[in-house]
């Protein structure tokens, strides 16, 4: 068993939000990742994409998921499942947004512009 405690976070800032890893490999050995997401009003994330299935559950506020040019709303309460592969950007409402994401240890991104994968900080 591991206890990640509140002290032993990672939060990482980005122009799109604030990621803070509740989880992950090197928080314990976790083979999923947990980690909750903060973003101001009318603030849009890259376009990207994982190469695995992410799961957003809304704290507070709404956003907007596109999804390979498909909008979707969700807000305070619901449950977002994302699939592999596609492409999409998340942007919040009026009044930002919260909200707790799951995913496997090691998902890896990509952007339109990136020449390779990363993983990102707040999942590894």
């Amino acid at each position: 068993m591991t206890v990640v405690r509140h002290t032993e976070t990672r939060r990482t800032e980005t122009p799109g939000g604030v990621m803070t890893t509740l989880a992950s490999p090197t928080q314990g050995g976790a083979s999923t990742a947990l980690w909750r997401v903060e973003v101001p009003p009318h603030t849009s994330g890259p376009l990207h994409e994982f190469d695995v299935e992410q799961i957003w559950t809304v704290l507070t506020g709404s956003l907007a998921v596109d999804l390979d040019g498909s909008s979707h709303d969700a807000a305070e309460g619901d449950t977002v499942v994302l699939p592999a592969g596609v492409r999409r950007q998340i942007s919040s409402g009026p009044e930002g947004y919260s909200a707790i994401v799951t995913a496997p240890a090691g998902a890896q991104a990509r952007t339109p512009e990136s020449d390779s994968p990363v993983v990102p900080r707040w999942i590894a």
